[in-house]
């Protein structure tokens, strides 16, 4: 018996590089998308030592150079949708051209490789779709709007996507991260255009100190090496997150996500109380 596929996208570093490690230490198939295997030749040695395979592959592309890429794969029995980047700043700080740039990556890659996917699983009848997200979906930080609003598309949509495909035996995870030492949070891309100086001492300034801090100093609780364990176990349905699987839509991850993730639904049920009474005023 053929050993399962994954396709996992974003395989140069973070989560998604040790993701794809993980993955083949379980004796499975892995395609890694990385944007450029020279700048990534680090990541393509490792990942290629340990029997994976590189596929170039840019979520920017256009839909068709995606679609032919994804296809040319053949059977796919796991997609991961990994590959992003966080901007962070003021809402009034980022331009447009910024905010399509990260939905682009963050929601339109992931929405064009699951379109160039689903046939085949569909015909299959099998398959698992695992979008990796951010608690920034539920519970997004000042000055983390874009990238909150870019998770917050993807997970919506992954929900209606969920109930459509299960009458295909297709399954779709969404895992919330919370602070993980990778390079998300060491990385991440300011607006072009300064804070403005009346933003000092908010909220959103406070924010953007503290990842400056994580991206000079480290310091984020979370250990992804850990995280993809939980990851893998939870789609496959081995090891202590094996228990999870079929059971749950969203796999949180990380204490701090878990908590932020309680008292956000603690603050949503308190209002669906308070809003009862109204609610009901406006039918005919």
């Amino acid at each position: 018996m053929s050993p399962p596929v994954w396709l996992i996208t974003g395989t140069s570093n973070g989560f998604g590089l040790y993701l794809t490690l993980r993955v083949l230490k379980a004796g499975h198939r892995v395609i890694g998308t990385i944007r450029n295997k020279t700048k990534s030749a680090s990541a393509v040695a490792k990942i290629e030592a340990a029997g994976g395979q590189i596929l170039e592959l840019d979520l920017t592309e256009p839909r068709e150079s995606i679609t032919k890429k994804v296809q040319s794969v053949g059977q796919i029995d796991y997609l991961v949708n990994n590959a992003g980047f966080l901007i962070l700043g003021a809402i009034e700080q980022v331009t447009e051209e910024e905010a399509q740039a990260q939905l682009k990556t963050n929601f339109f890659g992931p929405l064009f490789m699951i379109q160039a996917a689903l046939p085949q699983m569909r015909a299959r009848r099998a398959g698992s779709i695992v979008n990796i997200s951010s608690v920034a979906a539920r519970d997004p930080h000042p000055a983390s709007g874009m990238y909150g609003a870019s998770k917050g598309a993807l997970e919506t949509f992954s929900e209606s996507l969920a109930r459509e495909v299960a009458a295909f035996d297709i399954a779709v995870l969404v895992v919330e991260l919370g602070l993980f030492r990778t390079n998300m949070t060491t990385a991440f891309v300011g607006p072009a255009a300064p804070l403005p100086a009346a933003y000092d001492g908010t909220p959103a300034a406070r924010t953007l100190d503290a990842f400056r801090s994580y991206r000079d100093h480290g310091g984020e609780p979370g250990d992804p090496v850990k995280a993809v364990d939980r990851i893998f176990e939870a789609v496959t349905g081995v090891g202590l997150a094996g228990k999870l699987k079929g059971k749950v839509f969203r796999l949180i991850l990380g204490p701090d996500a878990h908590a932020r993730i309680k008292k956000r639904n603690d603050q949503l049920a308190n209002e669906l109380v308070l809003q009862e009474e109204i609610a009901s005023t406006t039918n005919f």
